[in-house]
């Protein structure tokens, strides 16, 4: 088969439209340039977020970059393969109208939550990593998509949330301005102790970590006088990613606060009650 034969096959003209006509080697180099195009754009996507990563931008600008860079490349592939087709864009206006009107009918939560999404990635109030309180579930977020929100709970399980619902619910953001949190350990004493001994060793407990925050101070309340025991609180500031590893501390600290008191002779509480009888008490075997 010669050359000019293919050549001539090539020019054969598959259709006209609007007196404009579209020859098959117009429709094969579609194809191939979206192809090359997407192959192109891929390499330089993934170079770029490399030199983001390199510059330390956090992950969610990062993603939010990739979804617009993809949104765009997209859209001029599609005008691009139109003029290689001489297809001009007023074509599909009115298929364009129709699809509108039956996607706003028939998919009116799936655009809310994909607008949602945008607005999540734009606004930034919800970032990748956040560690999250949604309803009874917390948990960190790792990816946010055009539908919903990827969630790892504190048990490890994934969790979708659809993008409507953060935005529309009352969503408890712990690390949304920093990763600041303050939590409390409470420890019950035996009546009798010595209440400021009490204090001193809690003190001592608290200054001994190095991840309890200076400012704002780790401080010690004298709670309450409770049914069985006398009740202290130490609060304290720790930078922490999760709700595991507030817990994790919590635990150290209890483990050295029972130590420290056992040392000193100081009597942990446990729940207990006094009876008193009226009367006389018979105890017979039986």
């Amino acid at each position: 088969m010669s050359l000019d034969s293919i050549l001539e096959a090539l020019a054969f003209v598959v259709y006209t439209y609007d007196g404009r006509p579209i020859t098959l080697l117009q429709i094969l180099q579609v194809p191939f340039y979206i192809l090359l195009a997407w192959f192109i754009v891929g390499h330089v996507g993934k170079l770029i977020k490399r030199g983001l990563r390199a510059r330390n931008v956090s992950a969610d600008a990062i993603h939010f970059f990739s979804r617009v860079y993809l949104v765009l490349t997209i859209a001029i592939l599609v005008v691009t393969s139109m003029e290689i087709l001489n297809i001009p864009l007023t074509a599909f206006a009115f298929v364009s109208g129709a699809i509108a009107i039956g996607v706003g009918f028939g998919a009116q939560n799936i655009i809310n939550n994909f607008i949602s999404g945008w607005i999540l990635m734009w606004e930034r109030p919800i970032r990748i990593g956040d560690f999250l309180e949604v309803g009874d579930a917390r948990g960190v977020v790792e990816s946010i998509n055009t539908r919903s929100t990827l969630i790892r709970r504190n048990d490890g399980v994934h969790m979708l949330v659809p993008n409507s619902q953060l935005l529309e619910n009352t969503v408890t953001n712990w690390t949304l301005i920093d990763q600041n949190a303050r939590s409390f350990v409470r420890i019950g004493v035996a009546y009798g102790s010595d209440v400021v001994l009490v204090r001193e060793l809690i003190f001592q407990v608290l200054n001994e970590r190095d991840d309890i925050l200076e400012k704002p101070p780790a401080m010690v309340f004298f709670e309450d006088f409770g049914d069985n025991a006398l009740i202290f609180d130490a609060v304290f500031w720790v930078s922490a990613v999760s709700e595991t590893d507030i817990r994790r501390r919590r635990s150290e600290i209890r483990f050295r606060m029972y130590e420290l008191f056992n040392e000193n002779n100081i009597s942990i509480a446990f729940p207990q009650r006094d009876v008193h009888l009226d009367g006389n008490l018979t105890i017979t075997n039986a």
